[in-house]
């Protein structure tokens, strides 16, 4: 997977400055991280431990097709720099009054 450039003006047109289309897709990064480690500890957790010391092939093979699947996977960073360009990311400012 190669470098792709991103048009910084593009982005910037997304929010009121490029500060803050970069903060607002890098919240929007981590929140899919987050979303990405959920899912993949709920897949992983479908195994059940086994209690022997032997070494159990069939279920290593279905962990490592588990774990290659997330690793094909557009990285979140990518995907919220894709979303923000789209201009699917909504976003509001927090009260200063409080």
């Amino acid at each position: 997977m190669g470098l792709k450039p991103i048009n910084l003006k593009k982005l910037k047109d997304e929010a009121s400055n490029l500060y803050e289309a970069i903060i607002v897709s890098s919240q929007e990064a981590r929140r899919l991280n987050e979303e990405n480690k959920l899912e993949f500890n709920a897949l992983m957790n479908t195994f059940a431990p086994s209690s022997d010391d032997d070494f159990d092939d069939r279920d290593n093979t279905e962990q490592e097709k588990i774990s290659v699947e997330f690793e094909k996977r557009a990285k979140p960073h990518q995907q919220a720099i894709e979303k923000m360009l789209a201009g699917e990311i909504e976003y509001r400012y927090k009260d200063s009054e409080k």
